[in-house]
């Protein structure tokens, strides 16, 4: 069987391989992701916008796309974490088009296809993953076989990453989400949070905790907010660059002292931001489900699920009033932050868990009991 379907790295490297998903050509930033499981949820996760997606795992669509037909209408769906999957592209080693699994609906292929994501498969995603290793995140062009070098790289150099991801993936009007009937563990309150990208198990984790949600665009201002009358601001994970959503910072930074504030992952840097400190894009990323990041507070090891490009200075955090909660142990980056005169925390990781281990769950628990404190003042 002839190759089909080539990417082209910006170092002018080509790796031949066969097409699957949509017939298409896409120029995108090179990421990997270690996780061995969840690439339904990676496909969909608004985080991965304009990235192509190397997954070190080497089998991909052997449980195929799955979903509940008795789902809860609150949600989009219990495994897809947006409605419309924005992914760049996947580029995995082995891709099984004939998915084995009761609850598989449809083959990874096909949703793809549907969306407009292209993939290829046959390539030697350990070298890959090296080379993005050694030389950091890049951009790369997924083509046909017929594309010339010369063309491919012409193409790249010409060619920018968007810097619209946030705007992109955001929603445009407000959602109203119900708490879960069955756990008032929220003991009725109710969280604003500024969707920059939020993944559905997000929502998810505090709706099943008591939380009643009111889910606004990325450009909501702090009086929009204010006026809704919440316990607690949240604010979610998103693609791209912190710097590039200025007005999410400027509402953050209005709202501090106002009211508990919790953010995962864009949401921790924007926080970061928004009290002085600065961030940063970390050589390739951190993005799998097997990170181990040490509670400062506590001493405890959890591992995280994680999916970013940047990352918050520690230099800088000492002019603000901000400490450091969480550190990374592969390479001692912040992970988590907080002001407790202010009530506000952040990680830069998935408590969520989705996909991943849920070691960080109890975060939102913390959020709850810190936005049960601040009505009782």
């Amino acid at each position: 069987m002839d190759y089909n379907k080539k990417i082209i790295l910006e170092t002018g490297e080509e790796y031949p391989g066969f097409s699957f998903g949509a017939e298409k050509d896409a120029v995108c930033e090179l990421v990997f992701n270690t996780s061995m499981a969840g690439y339904q949820e990676i496909l969909s996760d608004p985080s991965y916008t304009y990235q192509a997606v190397v997954m070190t795992y080497p089998l991909i669509g052997n449980y195929g796309m799955c979903e509940d037909k008795e789902k809860d209408a609150r949600f989009v769906s219990s495994d897809y974490e947006c409605a419309n999957p924005t992914i760049g592209a996947f580029i995995v080693r082995e891709y099984n088009d004939e998915p084995s699994n009761f609850r598989s609906v449809e083959s990874f292929g096909e949703v793809m296809k549907k969306y407009g994501i292209p993939g290829i498969y046959g390539i030697d995603t350990r070298k890959l993953t090296r080379r993005i290793r050694d030389k950091g995140s890049m951009k790369v062009l997924i083509c046909g076989t017929e594309v010339t070098l010369e063309e491919g790289l012409e193409r790249l150099k010409n060619e920018d990453i968007p810097k619209d991801a946030v705007p992109k993936v955001s929603r445009k009007e407000i959602r109203s989400v119900e708490a879960s009937e069955n756990n008032a563990d929220g003991g009725k309150l109710h969280v604003v949070c500024i969707d920059c990208g939020m993944k559905e198990n997000i929502v998810r984790s505090m709706a099943d905790r008591g939380i009643s949600l009111d889910i606004v665009p990325w450009n909501t201002d702090a009086e929009k907010i204010l006026s809704l009358k919440p316990d607690g601001l949240f604010i979610s994970n998103g693609p791209g660059d912190p710097t590039d959503v200025p007005e999410t910072i400027a509402t953050v930074k209005a709202l501090i002292g106002k009211l508990p504030i919790f953010g995962i992952c864009l949401g921790h840097q924007i926080i970061s931001l928004a009290y002085g400190a600065k961030t940063y894009k970390l050589k390739f990323g951190h993005r799998g489900g097997n990170h181990p990041v040490k509670n400062l507070l506590t001493g405890k090891i959890e591992i995280t699920s994680q999916n970013h490009s940047y990352a918050v200075d520690m230099e800088s955090l000492k002019a603000t009033p901000l400490e450091a909660t969480h550190i990374n142990l592969l390479d001692n980056t912040i992970e988590g932050v907080r002001c407790a005169r202010d009530s506000v925390f952040s990680v830069q990781y998935h408590p969520e868990s989705a996909p991943g281990p849920c070691d960080s769950s109890y975060l939102f628990d913390r959020f709850i009991d810190m936005m049960k404190e601040n009505k009782q003042k």
